[in-house]
């Protein structure tokens, strides 16, 4: 079993240039018909990458408020149809999301926060690694891969956690503010089994 690696979590990218290109369904498509095994797996069904991974197109690029919906209920038909690779959860104190990183010895991941309203998820596939952070200012899905995703009104945005485990499933705990308050007035909640395969 792989050691727990660390992952920083930067904060206050300024950067009004990146994910400006939007990825729209046609241009996916055709990018995906041409793309080789490492963007298959990283944009697959039930990827946190995929473009399809709430089974209506969604541009990765644009934050989406993950945690106001149930990961029961509203990635039921992904779990259905293909092996969802993403879970979330919210207990009494934080936010965990789970995915697995397709290919993660392949690619590297990147975790910013964006003036404390905004995590992103991103990385660069190996081999095309750019010196500059340009890649993220045009069509980013032929370099790399992103989430970004709304944090909740009461996220701590500045005591994020991200590790990957086992080498290749990410883990991000995303604090409540005044959560270890509300751990000393109230008992522990352990989180739910969840259905992360």
């Amino acid at each position: 079993m792989a050691p727990r690696r660390v992952l920083e979590v930067r904060s206050g990218d300024q950067d009004t240039q990146k994910w400006r290109v939007s990825l729209r369904e046609d241009v996916f498509e055709s990018f995906i018909a041409h793309a080789g095994d490492t963007a298959h797996k990283v944009f697959a069904d039930g990827s946190l990458f995929s473009p399809f991974l709430f089974r209506k197109f969604f541009d990765p690029a644009d934050a989406f408020p993950l945690w106001e919906f149930d990961s029961e209920v509203f990635l039921k038909a992904v779990r259905t149809a293909s092996n969802s690779s993403v879970d979330w959860q919210e207990t009494d104190t934080e936010y965990i999301l789970r995915a697995e990183l397709p290919s993660a010895t392949k690619c590297e991941v990147e975790i910013a926060g964006e003036k404390g309203k905004v995590v992103e998820i991103s990385g660069q596939w190996r081999g095309r690694e750019s010196e500059s952070m340009d890649w993220k200012a045009g069509r980013w899905w032929e370099h790399g891969y992103v989430r970004r995703l709304e944090l909740p009104e009461d996220a701590n945005w500045k005591k994020i956690e991200a590790y990957i485990d086992d080498e290749n499933l990410l883990q991000i705990k995303i604090p409540k503010n005044n959560s270890d308050s509300k751990a000393l007035q109230t008992s522990a909640v352990e989180p739910k089994e969840s259905e992360f395969v």
